[in-house]
Formats: structure tokens, C-alpha cells, sequence
């Protein structure tokens, strides 16, 4: 195809809010959506800490109503989606909150898209397959890595099939994010360390996707850096608030850059072991990073060299693959340096499962931008190297 045959589109909340102390802001963003009974959708954990009643206080505050469902489970399943669409129905409620990470938001969402459109959250798996709007929406970020807060993807795993469903729908995307890192203090080391490394992997995998644009590229890039800088300083000390704050950065541009020129094979993988066996994404992501770069490398050996240089490494007088090599190296180090394990086995991957999981990668729409491509022995060789 020439390039002029080639179109690309940029997908964006409508209002997105940085900075300390921007979570204040949501009652009158809420109420601005036109919303007047809203369902809070959270994890049990946020629930149980109270963070949950705190942005239920604030809204009702602005003068509207609340209802939490805290029924999203890491790895949302299609059975939290209609369960969260239940509460929403029996309430009468007009418009969504996400609170969390990529769990409340991906539930919610998947909320959002069968209010909007009817039938089952099966249906909307693909590409822009909704007809309709979700009621107004507004996603509170309390972590650092997935993005979902901003972006047009919806991961929901199929109980039937314990495959992670890719939902990329511009429908799904929240009018409002709101990125607070005083929301992020209280994550663990071992959930920084995961979340952080998922966004490193979103603006690896943007940078080198097929369909990455100039806009995209500079998202990627800058993401890259703020995480090399960041990441280990926020896992060292969670109460440290610079890094916090430029982290939140890190993974907003991280999704501006994959929520506009997708994934690859990282992100293709990682979805089964999730579906599997139920793993953290962003350590799943983290261990598959190196080994899918490795592979990816000899597409555009340039392209890796930059992230090296992105990620502080330098590359004076290498050549493009030694350059590419260096950034790749500088990957497993940052992960060893924030206790990511060594490899799949340690999470109990089983060898006997790599053929099935690599056969769905090969189904799974992020694979359509990686910039190499794979044969089913090849995926199953990357699964192998992990290990």
C-alpha cells in the first residue's frame, strides 16, 4: 500500500486532569458529564480501604448520587461485567466511575458497552463492534501502568474459554481521566514494579508498531525515559511523590502512544497467561518484553536503538543491532532491579500449555501491528525463552 493510501486517526479523552490533588476535581467533572446517579465500579481492595466511599463523598458533594460496585476481579471476567451491569440496572444509575487500575476500568467499560448496546459483552470482542455510546463515563487512575484509564481497549477474560478477550472500541474511551498520584501512594513495591514495567511495555511495543505516526513516536519516547528515570525510585519508596507523579505521566503518554498505534506480540502473549493462569499482566508483559524484542529486533534495528538511548544507555559508535542489543540488556536490568521474576517458570507456566496459549496469540488483535512476523513455532519459541 503507498503511503499516501494510508490514513491514521488519534484517539483522546475528551478532558483528561494531572497533577497532585486532581482527584478533588471529580464531583464537578461528574456533574459537567450531565450524570445525576452514578455506579462507582472498584475492586474489593479499594473498597475495603475506603477510597471508594471518598469519591463516593465527593460526588455526592456536587449534589448527585452513588451506588459502588466492587465487584471487578483482576482479570475481569464477563460474569464482574454483567454483575456490575445488574447493580446498574436495579439502581437506575445514568453514568459510570471507574476507580482503580486496568481491572475497574476494563469492567466498567465492559459495563459501559452493554448498557450502551444491549446484549453480551462477548459480542464486542474485535474492532469497534459497539453501534452506540456508553453513558458518561469518568475513570479515576490509582495506578501507573495500564492506561485503560484514557485509552479505546477493553481486556475481559471469557469464562467459557479462559481467553482474554481484546475489546479496541473509540466508544470505550472515557470522556474524563484523571490521573492523581496521591491516589498511587499506597500501591505496593511488587504492584509499582508490575504496573510501571506494563507501561514501559505499551510505549516499546507503540514505538515499534506498524502503524506508529510522529505523534505516537514522541508519546513513546518520552514515556521511555520518564520510566528509566522513575520507575526503580517509585519502587524504592512509594511515598515518594515526584516519582509518582512523573510515573502517572509515563503511563498516560505510554497509552497515548499504544491507544493510537496498538501493541504486538508482548501484549498477544501476555493475554493468554493471563486467561490461563490468571497472572499479573504487567509481570507477564515484563518477562515477555525482552524476549519479544529479541525477536522483533531485526525488523528495524534503528527503531530498538533508539529505545536504548530512550532508556539511558549509550549507543556512540555501535552499530544499529549492538545499539539494539544494549536497550534490550538495559530492559531485563530494570527488571531485576524492581524484583520481577526471572522467567514464566517461576509463575508456574507449564510447557505442556505454550502450543494452545501461542495458537491464541496468534488470534489476538494486538499481534496485527507487530513489526515482525510470526509463524506459531516461532511464538512458541519466545514462550520457551521466557521461561
Amino acid at each position: 500500500m503507498a503511503l499516501a493510501d494510508q490514513t491514521f486517526g488519534f484517539y483522546i479523552p475528551t478532558v483528561s486532569l494531572m497533577g497532585v490533588g486532581c482527584s478533588k476535581e471529580t464531583g464537578t467533572q461528574a456533574k459537567a458529564l450531565g450524570a445525576t446517579k452514578l455506579l462507582i465500579v472498584t475492586d474489593a481492595g479499594l473498597s475495603k480501604l475506603g477510597v471508594a466511599d471518598q469519591i463516593k463523598a465527593q460526588l455526592e458533594e456536587a449534589g448527585l448520587k452513588a451506588v459502588i460496585f466492587d465487584g471487578a476481579e483482576p482479570n475481569p471476567t464477563d460474569t464482574n461485567v454483567h454483575d456490575g451491569v445488574k447493580v446498574y440496572q436495579e439502581n437506575k444509575c445514568d453514568g459510570i466511575v471507574s476507580l482503580g487500575g486496568g481491572s475497574s476500568h476494563d469492567c466498567a467499560k465492559g459495563v459501559g458497552m452493554v448498557i450502551g448496546n444491549g446484549g453480551h459483552i462477548r459480542d464486542f470482542e474485535g474492532v469497534n463492534k459497539s453501534t452506540k455510546p456508553m453513558p458518561p463515563f469518568l475513570a479515576i487512575n490509582t495506578t501507573a501502568g495500564t492506561a485503560s484509564e484514557m485509552t479505546r481497549f477493553c481486556i475481559i477474560t471469557n469464562t467459557e474459554t479462559h481467553v482474554k478477550m481484546a475489546i479496541v472500541d473509540w466508544r470505550c474511551t472515557p470522556n474524563i481521566a484523571i490521573n492523581d498520584p496521591l491516589l498511587m501512594v499506597g500501591m505496593p513495591p511488587s504492584l509499582t514494579a508490575a504496573t510501571g514495567m506494563d507501561a514501559l511495555t505499551h510505549a516499546v511495543e507503540a514505538y515499534v508498531s506498524t502503524i506508529a505516526t510522529p505523534i505516537t513516536d514522541a508519546c513513546a519516547l518520552q514515556a521511555i525515559k520518564l520510566v528509566a528515570d522513575y520507575l526503580r525510585p517509585a519502587v524504592a519508596n512509594g511515598q515518594n511523590i515526584e516519582a509518582r507523579d512523573k510515573m502517572a505521566y509515563a503511563e498516560y503518554l505510554a497509552g497515548m502512544a499504544f491507544n493510537n498505534a496498538s501493541l504486538g506480540y508482548v501484549h498477544a502473549m501476555a493475554h493468554q497467561l493471563g486467561g490461563f493462569y490468571n497472572l499479573p499482566h504487567g509481570v507477564c508483559n515484563a518477562i515477555l518484553l525482552p524476549a519479544v524484542c529479541e525477536f522483533n529486533m531485526i525488523s528495524n534495528p534503528q527503531r530498538f536503538g533508539d529505545i536504548a538511548v530512550a532508556l539511558g544507555e549509550n549507543v556512540d559508535g555501535l552499530a544499529p543491532v549492538d545499539a539494539a542489543a544494549k536497550g534490550i540488556a538495559a530492559i531485563r536490568k530494570l527488571s531485576k532491579d524492581i524484583g520481577i521474576p526471572a522467567g514464566l517458570t517461576e509463575l508456574g507456566v507449564k510447557e505442556t500449555d505454550l502450543r494452545v496459549m501461542a495458537e491464541n496469540a496468534k488470534k489476538d488483535a494486538c499481534m496485527l501491528t507487530n513489526p515482525r512476523t510470526a509463524t506459531l513455532d516461532n511464538v512458541i519459541g519466545i514462550y520457551k525463552a521466557a521461561m
